[in-house]
């Protein structure tokens, strides 16, 4: 059987706004939303061909499309890259066949006939209003994540890492451990063991304790433990980030690519270029890129009355129901925090948000803003960029026009 051909679409229709601390730097499918973004999952996906990925039209200077010629002897399988979850379900689809969430009724995929996607424009056609397509014989399909607030991640975070890491365990282990590190709960005898990879070029150093007792660990590629670090699976350390001494990494966390984290952190995702490098509890949190939380910066992931915790997706906007207990903080990109910050159950921090206060952060913050004891002010993005350009330099990166342009548009000086 031939592997099917997939396409991501990124349609985040009325959900642009609501979704932005994830979203404003890159399409819906580029989020982390476990150990792998889910572009990244559908990548890896066996009996899946990824022909293809889009991006919304604000962001395609930013961020690079690709499509390859399709087969024309089968079927594309058009996916909407705000669902996190279904591939098994994708995979089985039928020519003619859409998928649709039992609970929303937003559709999950639609498998078009062999040589109707030519390009761009046929796809898309294809994908808003059906162009030309028989009607379409629809499936429903119950429990599937659709990303429409930024709490969503939170909710599909276990799963997806536990499936991210039976595909990444598999491989070579060469990496080094320290002969000085534990490792507890591997059981190389038992038919079901959990396991550890440390990949090309990682290390976890002395006195480190990795446990596996309860799920896996990944290291990848370069990815550094340092000494006296605990790390509790299921866990995954990113290509080139370092894990710091005497931290406590706990179950369910997924660390990006060239993150620095230290202190304690539990059920948090780091999309990637992140620091957290200093003591202070951070706990089922999702992390954009280019944040740097202060020395001390510590949240709170539980209301004292153990009840659901309730958020607004945008500034103003009424308080949701997000069905969680343990829910942190969904925090943008280029965020800053000052030392001792603290963060309250449930905040919403949109990009570019400087907070520089005594006062905790609760609620939803707009983007863009410079928060001090004297209040709030809109961050001069002149000087934003400043401060971006150089944190971006010590990763050795530049920021491009294309990128520029895109951060003034969301701080509103385009």
């Amino acid at each position: 059987m031939s592997p099917a051909q997939v396409l991501l679409i990124d349609d985040p229709l009325t959900h642009t706004e609501a979704l932005g601390c994830l979203i404003d730097l890159r399409p819906t499918h580029g989020v982390r939303t476990g150990a792998m973004t889910t572009r990244d999952r559908w990548g890896a996906a066996p009996d899946v061909k990824l022909i293809g990925a889009f991006s919304r039209e604000e962001l395609r200077p930013l961020c690079p499309e690709f499509m390859e010629v399709p087969d024309d002897s089968a079927p594309v399988v058009l996916v909407c890259g705000r669902c996190v979850a279904p591939i098994e379900d994708v995979v089985r689809l039928h020519e003619g066949d859409e998928l649709r969430c039992a609970e929303t009724d937003e559709r999950i995929a639609l498998c078009v006939p062999h040589g109707v996607v030519r390009d761009r424009a046929t796809a898309l056609s294809a994908w808003a209003d059906d162009a030309g397509l028989p009607p379409a014989r629809v499936r429903k399909a119950p429990g599937v994540v659709m990303l429409r607030r930024p709490w969503d991640v939170r909710v599909a975070r276990d799963a997806l890492i536990a499936h991210d890491l039976e595909v990444l365990l598999v491989g070579p282990r060469e990496g080094k451990i320290d002969p000085r590190a534990m490792v507890v709960g591997d059981d190389p005898d038992a038919p079901d063991h959990v396991r550890v990879r440390v990949c090309a070029g990682a290390s976890v150093g002395a006195g480190a304790i990795l446990d596996v007792t309860h799920g896996p660990i990944v290291v990848d590629e370069r990815g550094v433990v340092r000494p006296g670090a605990t790390l509790i699976g299921p866990c995954y350390v990113g290509k080139d980030a370092v894990v710091l001494d005497r931290a406590i990494i706990k179950s369910n966390t997924a660390i990006g690519p060239v993150c620095k984290v230290g202190g304690e952190v539990g059920g948090t995702i780091f999309q990637g270029f992140a620091n957290k490098a200093h003591d202070g509890h951070l706990g089922d949190s999702w992390i954009g890129e280019w944040a740097n939380l202060g020395a001390g910066t510590m949240n709170s992931n539980l209301l004292n009355t153990y009840g659901e915790v309730s958020c607004s997706a945008t500034p103003g906007a009424e308080r949701e129901r997000t069905g969680e207990t343990f829910l942190g903080a969904m925090i943008g990109d280029h965020v800053k925090t000052a030392i001792g910050t603290r963060i309250m159950t449930g905040a919403v921090v949109l990009t570019g948000t400087m907070w520089a206060s005594g006062a905790p952060i609760s609620g939803t913050t707009g983007r863009f803003a410079w928060v001090t004891d004297d209040g709030w002010k809109h961050y001069r993005v002149d000087k934003f960029l400043s401060v971006a350009r150089a944190v971006m330099a010590r990763r050795g990166l530049e920021m491009g026009e294309a990128y520029i342009a895109r951060l003034r548009e969301l701080a509103g000086e385009a």
